[in-house]
């Protein structure tokens, strides 16, 4: 690995909105970075060396997104040579540091591309298709009175562990962004499973699967062949037995009479 100071050739997906008729990849060869710094922090500095050049880079800096630079929120999703968040296994974008990179690498950077997430512009992608998923059903609203007591619902420790698991789910979409079908059912799946496996999310099992794959279906999401590939590029390592569940629990779906 490399450490110090190295020298990176960035070549990275420039669209001014989703009505560019001519978006495309703009190399900016031979930037001076850390291998200290995160993956967002070069990207900040690609944008300050784009600034102080405006002559020769009239298209500006780079739009991409972020928020904690924590890998807790998922908003600085990216395509880093071919892969969702870059080459690390479990890792976010704002998680993967230079130190992985050497010295004359050539880096891709993309956006998600999928037709339920249209580039707003650059790196940026509406992934407002997820929220509607989650608004279809991805809550309890049944009326429980007040707060009960932390220990009034015993709930089994291998069963409260399963919720985390799928509630781990950040929702970042790179689960649609390496599979080849535009596929959102790893994240539908983990935010069905979490509340399915437990008792305040029972009475509505039925009416919220049913709900958030018709969500998932409209919103143009591709269907699930298998591949794993969702699995492999997941940041938080969400398992594909959650799919397998949300299948189970929408076949168990219809025979009830649950709109």
């Amino acid at each position: 690995m490399a450490h110090g100071d190295i020298t990176v050739n960035l070549f990275v997906w420039r669209q001014t909105g989703v009505n560019d008729k001519n978006p495309g990849i703009k190399s900016y060869p031979n930037l001076k970075i850390n291998t200290h710094m995160s993956f967002l922090e070069m990207l900040d500095v690609l944008n300050a060396h784009i600034i102080e050049n405006k002559d020769q880079y009239p298209e500006g800096p780079v739009a991409f997104e972020h928020d904690c630079r924590e890998g807790i929120c998922g908003a600085c999703s990216l395509v880093i040579n071919g892969r969702p968040h870059g080459p690390m296994k479990g890792t976010t974008t704002c998680q993967l540091h230079m130190r992985h990179f050497n010295e004359g690498d050539n880096i891709y950077i993309e956006p998600f591309k999928a037709q339920a997430f249209p580039v707003i512009k650059d790196l940026v992608v509406d992934r407002s298709s997820f929220d509607k998923i989650i608004q279809a059903g991805g809550y309890v609203s049944v009326n429980t009175g007040g707060a009960p007591d932390g220990n009034a619902i015993p709930v089994a420790q291998d069963i409260s562990a399963d919720a985390f698991d799928a509630a781990a789910c950040i929702g970042c979409g790179a689960c649609v962004a390496a599979c080849p079908n535009a596929a959102a059912m790893l994240f539908t799946s983990a935010k069905v499973s979490h509340l399915a496996v437990l008792p305040q999310g029972k009475a509505e099992a039925a009416k919220r699967v049913k709900r958030m794959v018709f969500q998932m279906d409209k919103e143009g999401f591709g269907m699930c062949s298998n591949i794993g590939a969702c699995e492999a590029e997941c940041p938080k390592e969400i398992s594909l037995d959650y799919i397998a569940r949300m299948n189970r629990e929408y076949i168990a779906s219809t025979f009830t009479t649950t709109d």
